[in-house]
């Protein structure tokens, strides 16, 4: 195990993984010469070239039909999205082409694809660069979505997603990129999709989160033990495949739950999450299942309002006396 920051856990995953396959390749917006705008491709247009790190006018339709047709043809692409606000300029590449191509070909053609980048609020960026659009995504069959909370998962995570043969999304929350923590020095350290972690152990209550807001659950349980309650915590990890099983098992054992997420609160995919356990564990329930969500109201660039739109230790709280 090493310890690096999130940002350079991503880093490591495209060096092991262009190291291991000729057919990997990296394209995006200022990643190769600019070393991209979080730096999480610093140091490999030098190492790979031109040829593995492909800088891009500023394009994002063009960006992704060109990956698509190199996936096609048995290449892998790796997609920056200088953030994952710029995506929805792609929508049409991505839902009309990326995740159906395999489906309209009969299965006689694969789109091995990701596109990864920062999703979510960073810090004043406004109301045209905050967007969490990892539900969005989730929403369409024939993409896989994730959105790793930790350096660890976001390697082991990302070498799944370049591996697989599906187009992958692939969020990270930049609020995240400075975040330290231990990660698995194997080359073939991989984290299979479709596997939430139970970041921690409880009996009064489940938490339910992924990226960002799995962190704010943990300071909330912290708080919560303090009074006396025993939270669990699930980091979703891969918002689909959905792990459901893990899901379920931790509201059957405590009985209480509430999904945390970024994304603006109406609509999100933590509704999607807690429908499901209303539906599945329904007798197992002794209260409702609540959500904590983003404010509906587009990202204000005031630092302060901006603080106000997104869930934090104290919104937690201030929901979960609803139920406990």
């Amino acid at each position: 195990m090493s310890v690096m920051i999130y940002r350079d856990a991503i880093r490591q995953a495209l060096i092991e993984e262009l190291d291991r396959d000729d057919n990997v390749f990296l394209i995006g917006e200022d990643i190769g010469r600019y070393q991209g705008t979080f730096r999480v491709t610093q140091g490999l247009y030098e190492k790979y070239g031109s040829r593995r790190v492909v800088d891009t006018p500023i394009t994002e339709p063009a960006i992704v039909g060109l990956a698509n047709g190199a996936a096609m043809a048995g290449l892998r692409p790796v997609v920056e999205m200088m953030t994952m606000s710029f995506s929805i300029l792609a929508l049409d590449q991505i839902i009309n082409h990326s995740a159906k191509i395999h489906y309209m070909s009969d299965g006689q053609l694969k789109v091995p694809l990701v596109i990864r980048g920062p999703g979510g609020a960073a810090n004043q960026l406004s109301a045209q660069h905050s967007h969490s659009i990892e539900g969005w995504y989730a929403h369409v069959p024939g993409l896989k979505v994730v959105a790793p909370s930790t350096p660890d998962c976001a390697k082991g995570l990302l070498k799944a997603a370049i591996r697989d043969d599906n187009p992958v999304i692939f969020t990270e929350n930049p609020g995240l990129y400075g975040l330290k923590s231990e990660v698995n020095d194997d080359p073939n350290y991989v984290i299979p999709f479709g596997k939430a972690r139970v970041a921690r152990e409880g009996k009064d209550i489940s938490l339910i989160a992924y990226s960002r807001m799995l962190h704010v659950c943990e300071a909330v349980a912290e708080k919560l033990e303090a009074d006396g309650i025993s939270a669990e915590v699930i980091d979703v990890r891969c918002l689909k495949p959905l792990d459901t099983e893990t899901i379920f098992a931790s509201v059957r054992k405590t009985h209480r739950a509430a999904v945390v997420y970024e994304d603006w609160k109406f609509g999100g995919f933590g509704g999607e999450i807690a429908s499901q356990i209303s539906e599945e564990c329904f007798d197992d329930l002794d209260a409702p299942v609540l959500r904590v969500g983003g404010l509906n109201v587009p990202m204000p660039y005031s630092r302060v309002l901006e603080l106000e739109c997104i869930p934090e230790v104290q919104d937690v709280l201030a929901t979960l006396k609803k139920i406990l």
